[in-house]
């Protein structure tokens, strides 16, 4: 329905057939067709792209002939496509704007909608709430232009695109790929049925590095996970790929292609914080360069660390790179990053990218000749060991004020023992504790999930604060 049509941190999602339907996703386009004709261009055009989800190249379609019927140029993926393939393809082919149909990690039954902006980022939160305004008076008054399909791609308003090439030269001008083909190494990559499979295989494969690709086909049913999120409790099969093979790391993406998941040669899986400084480190320590590490407040405080270590800033921000996005650009920032798994990269768009941060990964290891669980000792050898949990709790819409409520009238002096020096209601409730610990309590901008963030110095203080947590929230 349309008042349930909402854009979170990352685009609209919805549940299939319920509120994600062909007429909903035609008065979303309608209104980003009258955002892009409202602006003073000479001439506009939009990408269009779609995940391996159930009908989301109908779906692509049917923005498409939206689009059409507006008088925008269409420029239309011919097979599924990644987020940051469709990111850069928006700088590339310098279209005004472009269109995604994804839900990215979330369960099979969503579907939904990502609108980027020109310089390929999300769309900021003037746009998104003006469309949420405009999206009901657009299907109370039946207010869509439609050009079908067969009619568009006739007259050249539609023309189907292939990606693939301009992303790939774009990438082989940021890492040394022979480098990385050349490396005796042994890679497990975990597609999980997205939109990114055999990325890895079309950038490093025909070289010396051995890569063993599983779940790289379409099946939108996503079996053998609870969604596509390269998460420990998704990749079992990735861990027993790379135990069994004896693989020298495994390397997971999501099923829009813009997060990245790591395992380890002993088959332990890598929190996203421990990527995330890895990364950074690669970056500041392996390549010596210099600029300011985004994050949010979901993200490490390792990265901090490395910031002093280094002498570089490091800018914080609410949950979602269409915060992260703007600080990149105007600082042009070295990384960026958030808890999720998403981490963009000074030289391409500002937006996640899983294939390339998976890629920057494999060249940390080539160049360090070390092995994931050798780069996570050399971290904590400069920055101290870091544990970090998240557990995601399901809830009513009714319950939601009512945690709101509890939370609130929560004032802790000390949480497990460690002294609350500062609290940050930026963006859910985020408690700063004595020795670098850290809690925070929020809601998902995509899920229906109140999510509890603990960082500590060891497992057992990281498990305590989350049940603490979990206390405050009365969950």
């Amino acid at each position: 329905m349309a008042d349930k049509i909402i854009f979170g941190t990352d685009g609209w999602r919805a549940i299939i057939a319920d509120d994600f339907t062909f007429s909903n996703v035609r008065a979303c386009t309608q209104s980003i067709a009258n955002y892009l004709n409202r602006a003073d261009l000479p001439a506009k055009s939009i990408l269009i792209g779609y995940d391996t989800r159930f009908a989301s190249e109908d779906f692509a379609a049917c923005a498409a002939e939206v689009m059409a019927g507006n008088g925008i140029k269409v420029y239309l993926c011919s097979t599924a496509s990644p987020t940051p393939v469709l990111s850069y393809g928006i700088t590339a082919l310098k279209t005004t704007g472009g269109i995604i149909i994804t839900a990215s990690h979330n369960p099979a039954k969503w579907s939904g909608m990502k609108f980027k902006t020109s310089d390929g980022t999300s769309a900021p939160q003037e746009t998104t709430d003006q469309m949420e305004k405009e999206i009901p008076e657009i299907l109370a008054a039946g207010a869509v232009r439609v050009s079908p399909i067969s009619q568009a791609v006739k007259s050249g308003a539609v023309e189907y695109v292939d990606l693939a090439p301009v992303y790939a030269g774009h990438i082989g001008k940021l890492v040394d790929l022979e480098a990385i083909k050349k490396a005796r190494l042994k890679v497990a990559v975990d597609y999980m049925f997205g939109a990114s499979a055999g990325s890895f295989s079309s950038f490093l494969g025909g070289g010396a590095i051995e890569l063993i690709e599983i779940n790289n086909h379409r099946n939108p049913a996503f079996p053998g996970m609870a969604q596509p999120e390269p998460i420990a409790k998704n990749l079992a099969a990735l861990r027993k790929a790379v135990v069994e093979s004896k693989a020298s790391v495994g390397i997971a993406t999501d099923g829009d292609g813009d997060r990245l998941g790591v395992i380890d040669e002993n088959g332990e899986f890598l929190t996203t914080l421990q990527v995330y400084a890895l990364l950074a480190l690669y970056f500041l320590d392996a390549l010596k360069k210099r600029g300011a590490i985004v994050k949010t407040l979901t993200s490490t405080s390792m990265l901090d660390r490395l910031g002093e270590l280094y002498s570089v800033p490091v800018l914080e921000t609410p949950v979602g790179f269409k915060y992260i996005a703007p600080l990149m650009i105007s600082e042009n920032a070295l990384i960026g990053g958030e808890e999720s798994g998403g981490y963009g990269f000074r030289g391409h768009v500002p937006e996640r990218d899983g294939t390339l941060a998976g890629i920057y990964f494999l060249d940390f290891m080539v160049k360090t000749k070390k092995s994931p669980s050798e780069l996570l000792k050399f971290l904590y050898d400069k920055v101290g060991p870091h544990h970090y949990i998240r557990s995601d709790v399901s809830f009513t819409p009714g319950e939601r004020d009512k945690i709101i409520n509890k939370v609130s009238s929560e004032h802790p002096l000390s949480i497990d023992g460690k002294k609350v020096e500062k609290t940050d209601t930026r963006d859910g409730f985020k408690f700063i504790l004595s020795g670098g610990s850290w809690l925070l309590i929020r809601f998902s901008g995509t899920e229906p999930l109140l999510r509890i963030y603990s960082e500590a110095g060891s497992p057992g203080d990281a498990e305590n604060l989350v049940a603490a947590g979990k206390k405050i929230a009365g969950v």
